[in-house]
């Protein structure tokens, strides 16, 4: 049996990247001596998230930074043989990106760019264009961000090619349209929990999911970093303060006991799915 101990992060991180990087030196270092195996931290740990997604202002953005740059160095340094998935804006070519990065002392395993952006995201960051697993010393996986996870097809791609864990990194705020007076009745959080679960249950894998807390300009995060089993079971959660969610699961042992009797992924008949590709069939009829 081959356990590995899983750790989501929920926490506040801010637009300064060293003091981010300070605080994620303290989370490695106690996570280390408790043995975690996969670190996921929030989308956007390293110069924080936008402040509003009304209209947001390109200019007042998070700093973007270098993809091989000092600071995901220092994060290698940092690693150690712990896997580490983190999120920060990337600047490549003149373009940001909402990204995330996953390694280990000895290298880069995954990179992703965000590819679905909510409201007026696409002001702020440019949109990835592809979903790609990899191979990393806890097992083939895949990573999503924010509302990436809000599309089935996203995590169905990663579940196909390979991966049996998915780490969602989210920067996930309550509703901005209809606030409720108490969190765990908002909207947004609910379909948070309803997203985390029905990805790792429909495709039978174990899905990782961080995010961020408080509040930036006119967001406020959610919380509710959570561990999911290939059943949808909620393994461990936090709730809308600071904490760690943590579980050890023995993950190909798990995703096989899953599929023994009901494999989603082999029982899927493609060839009814015929508009699936088709950008038209989610267009609304007048």
């Amino acid at each position: 049996m081959a356990v590995t101990r899983i750790a989501a992060v929920a926490a506040h991180f801010g637009s300064d990247i060293a003091r981010a990087l300070d605080k994620v030196a303290g989370i490695v270092e106690r996570l280390t001596n408790d043995g975690v195996d996969l670190l996921v931290l929030p989308d956007a740990t390293l110069g924080g998230y936008i402040g509003t997604l009304r209209d947001p202002d390109p200019a007042a953005g998070p700093e973007a930074i270098d993809p091989d740059g000092p600071e995901i160095r220092l994060l290698r340094q940092l690693a150690g043989d712990m896997t580490i998935c983190i999120g920060y804006a990337e600047h490549s070519d003149g373009v940001r990106y909402n990204a995330a990065v996953c390694l280990t002392g000895d290298g880069v395993l995954g990179r992703h760019r965000k590819v679905h952006q909510p409201a007026g995201e696409h002001l702020a960051y440019a949109a990835g264009g592809r979903f790609t697993a990899f191979d990393s010393p806890v097992g083939r996986m895949g990573m999503l961000i924010d509302y990436d996870k809000t599309f089935p097809e996203s995590a169905r791609t990663l579940a196909l090619d390979g991966a049996r864990t998915i780490a969602a990194l989210s920067a996930w705020p309550a509703s901005v349209t209809d606030r409720a007076s108490r969190m765990p009745n908002d909207r947004q959080a609910r379909l948070f929990d309803l997203y985390d679960q029905a990805r790792a249950a429909e495709n039978q894998i174990v899905l990782a999911s961080s995010n961020q807390t408080g509040i930036t300009g006119d967001l406020r995060f959610l919380g509710q970093a959570k561990v999911v089993g290939p059943g949808g079971d909620i393994l461990a959660k936090t709730w809308t303060k600071g904490g760690l969610a943590v579980a050890d699961i023995d993950i190909d042992a798990e995703v096989e006991r899953a599929r023994r009797v009901l494999s989603h992924l082999a029982e899927r008949r493609v060839d009814t799915y015929t508009n699936l590709l088709d950008s038209r069939s989610g267009h609304r009829c007048e």
